[in-house]
C-alpha cells in the first residue's frame, strides 16, 4: 500500500476547511444504579434490540482489579420505555474481561434472542437464550463477532489473548500453544450457530508468514521470527462476506508493546489480504461492506484517522483537526448515517473523557459531553465511554464512573442534532 494515502484524488478527501467545534447541550439519562456496579462494555456489539426498546446489561459486585476464574457477572436488560426498569435474565457468567465483557450481544436479525460467553469446566463455550422464553442452548465454542445474517459467528482464542494481553482475555483456562511463537492449530475459528460446527479458517502461522514491507521503518521483518503472535479485534463487514482481525506480535518474553497490522479474510479462509501492512492500527468500525474507518500510524503521514478500501488498501486520511486522537468510532444508523459518535481517553488534570459527533459530509465537529474519569479507574479496569448506538441512530449509551457511583450506564438523546444533517 506505499503511497496509497497519499495519491488518491483531492476530491476523494474530507473538505479541507471545517467549521469550528461547536458544543450542544443534550439531554442525557441515567440507566443502572447500585447496588451493583453495570456496564456493557464494548462498542462494536448489537446492545439494542431491533426495535430500540431493551438495552443488554451486565453487573458485577467489585471494581478495582482483574477477574478472577470465579467472578461471577449478572446479564440483564433495560426496558428503555418502562421507567429503565431492570429485567433479571436469572443468567451469569465467568468468562469475561472489563473491556470487552463477555461479548454479549442480540443476535442479529433476532428480538428474542441473545448471546454471550461461558465457561463449561476447562473450555470457553457460548450460550444463546431467548428472553421470552428462557429457553436456552450452547455451542461448543465462543464467540468474538457475528455475521448479520446471525448464521456464523467467528472467534479467536482467548486463552492465547489472555496470555498475551489479560485485559482482552478470561481468566481460566491456559493457551495450550504458550510456548510456540506462531502456532498452526491456533488462530480464528468460524463457527456455526445453528449446528455448533468449527473450523479453523486463518491460522496465526499463516499470517505470521506474511512479509512486512522491506522499506517499512517501524517494523523489521527480522523481528517476525522470534517474536509471538496472537489475534484480537474481530468484526464481521456489513453484509457478512469479509471478516477484519488485527494480528498483534512482539519480541518473546518481553514487556514492551506490541506491533500491529490489520488483514481481512473471507468467511471460509481464503482470499486473506492485508489492509495495513504496518500501522499499529487501534480501534476501527467498518462503513460498509469494503471500508473500514480506523485510527492507525501511517509511515508517511502520521497517526489519524484513516478510512480504508480493504481490497486494495488505498484510504484518505480525515483532514481534520477535529478528530485529532484515538477514540471507540461508530458510526450512527438510519437517517444519521453520515455522523460518527467518537471518544477520548482521559485528559488533563480534570481526566475528563470528551464524547462527540462528527459530520462527515461538512467536517462539522459538535462535542456532547466531558465525563470525568475517577481516580484509580486505571489500566485493564478502566471505564471507557465505549458509545454504542441505537438502530434509529438518535441514541447513543455510553459506560462511565463519573457520579461516585461507580461505573453505570447512561443514555444520550442526539435526535436534535443528527435529525438535522
Amino acid at each position: 500500500m506505499t503511497g496509497a494515502i497519499d495519491g488518491i484524488a483531492r476530491a476523494d478527501r474530507t473538505p479541507p476547511v471545517c467549521p469550528p467545534p461547536s458544543s450542544a447541550e443534550v439531554p442525557i439519562r441515567q440507566l443502572t444504579r447500585g447496588p451493583g456496579f453495570h456496564w456493557f462494555s464494548y462498542y462494536d456489539k448489537l446492545q439494542f434490540d431491533p426495535s430500540g426498546r431493551y438495552l443488554l446489561d451486565m453487573c458485577v459486585d467489585f471494581e478495582g482489579r482483574q477477574p478472577r476464574p470465579d467472578d461471577v457477572v449478572r446479564l440483564g436488560m433495560i426496558d428503555t420505555e418502562d421507567g429503565d426498569r431492570y429485567v433479571d435474565l436469572e443468567a451469569t457468567t465467568t468468562a469475561w474481561c472489563w473491556q470487552q465483557g463477555c461479548m454479549l450481544q442480540w443476535l442479529p436479525g433476532s428480538d428474542c434472542e441473545v448471546l454471550w460467553n461461558d465457561r463449561d469446566d476447562d473450555r470457553y463455550v457460548t450460550r444463546i437464550m431467548n428472553v421470552k422464553t428462557g429457553a436456552r442452548r450452547t455451542i461448543p465454542m465462543p464467540i468474538y463477532t457475528v455475521a448479520p445474517d446471525g448464521r456464523y459467528a467467528y472467534t479467536a482464542d482467548f486463552r492465547r489473548i489472555n496470555d498475551m494481553r489479560p485485559g482482552y482475555g478470561y481468566a481460566g483456562p491456559t493457551d495450550p500453544h504458550a510456548e510456540q511463537l506462531a502456532p498452526e492449530e491456533s488462530g480464528i475459528w468460524r463457527v456455526d450457530l445453528k449446528t455448533g460446527r468449527s473450523e479453523l479458517i486463518c491460522s496465526i502461522a499463516r499470517a505470521a508468514a506474511v512479509p512486512i514491507p522491506a522499506d517499512d521503518p517501524y517494523y523489521p521483518q527480522a523481528d517476525m521470527p522470534r517474536s509471538k503472535h496472537y489475534f484480537n479485534h474481530l468484526l464481521v463487514n456489513t453484509d457478512g462476506t469479509r471478516i477484519e482481525f488485527l494480528h498483534r506480535w512482539r519480541s518473546y518474553g518481553s514487556s514492551r508493546s506490541w506491533k500491529t497490522r490489520m488483514f481481512t479474510v473471507a468467511p471460509d479462509g481464503t482470499d486473506l489480504r492485508t489492509v495495513v501492512d504496518a500501522g499499529m492500527t487501534s480501534h476501527f468500525i467498518w462503513r460498509d461492506p469494503h471500508h473500514i474507518l480506523a485510527w492507525s500510524r501511517h509511515k508517511s503521514r502520521g497517526s489519524g484517522f484513516y478510512l480504508f478500501d480493504e481490497r486494495d488498501a488505498t484510504a484518505r486520511r480525515i483532514e481534520t483537526s477535529h478528530m485529532p486522537s484515538d477514540g471507540h468510532c461508530n458510526y450512527l444508523r438510519g437517517s444519521a448515517a453520515d455522523w460518527i459518535v467518537n471518544d477520548t481517553y482521559p485528559r488533563g488534570k480534570d481526566r475528563l473523557r470528551e464524547l462527540y459527533l462528527y459530520h462527515m459530509p461538512t467536517g462539522r465537529r459538535v462535542d456532547i459531553g466531558k465525563f470525568h474519569a475517577a481516580a484509580g479507574y486505571d489500566g485493564y479496569w478502566r471505564v471507557d465511554l465505549h458509545p454504542r448506538v441505537s438502530p434509529c441512530g438518535t441514541k447513543i449509551v455510553i459506560d462511565s464512573c463519573h457520579n461516585g457511583q461507580g461505573r453505570q450506564q447512561f443514555m444520550l438523546d442526539v435526535a436534535g442534532i443528527v435529525g438535522s444533517g
